[in-house]
C-alpha cells in the first residue's frame, strides 16, 4: 500500500465515529408551559416523570424536558408558547387550566390538543419521525 492510500484510508477511519454518531436519531424534547412557578407544579412534576418513567422515558437519558414558567404571569404565556413552538418541541403540554391551554392551542397547529381535568394517556412514540402527526 502506498503512502497516500494509507493516509487516505486512516482519515476515512478516523472520521467514522464522527458520521456514525451524527446519524443517531436526536433525543425528543418535551415542552411544559405552566402558568404557576415550579415550586407550586412540584407535585404534578413529580408524577409526570413518573409517568414518563413508567412508560420508559428518563429525563437527561432518552428524553428531554424544556419548562417555561409564566410565574402567575399569564400575559407572559402567549411568548413563552411561541418560543417553544420555535424549539420545535415534540410535544407541547399546557399545565395550569385554561390560560396555558389557549396560548399553546394560539401558538401552533402542528400538535394536537385535548383538554380535561384527568390524566392523558402518554403516546409511547416520542420519535422524530412522529413529530407533526396527530394522536389521542
Amino acid at each position: 500500500m502506498k503512502r497516500r492510500e494509507f493516509i487516505t484510508l486512516l482519515g476515512g477511519v478516523a472520521t467514522w465515529p464522527l458520521a456514525a454518531r451524527a446519524q443517531q436519531p436526536a433525543m425528543p424534547v418535551i415542552g411544559i408551559l405552566a402558568v404557576a412557578a415550579p415550586e407550586a407544579n412540584a407535585i404534578r412534576l413529580s408524577a409526570f416523570r413518573e409517568g414518563l418513567r413508567t412508560a420508559g422515558y428518563i429525563e437527561g437519558q432518552n428524553v428531554k424536558i424544556e419548562y417555561r414558567w409564566a410565574e402567575a404571569h399569564t400575559g407572559r404565556l402567549p411568548e413563552l408558547a411561541a418560543g417553544l413552538v420555535r424549539d420545535r418541541v415534540a410535544v407541547l403540554v399546557a399545565a395550569g387550566g385554561t390560560p396555558s391551554a389557549v396560548a399553546a392551542k394560539a401558538a401552533t397547529a402542528r400538535f394536537p390538543s385535548s383538554s380535561g381535568q384527568g390524566p392523558i394517556r402518554l403516546k409511547s412514540d416520542l420519535s422524530p419521525a412522529s413529530i407533526g402527526r396527530a394522536a389521542t
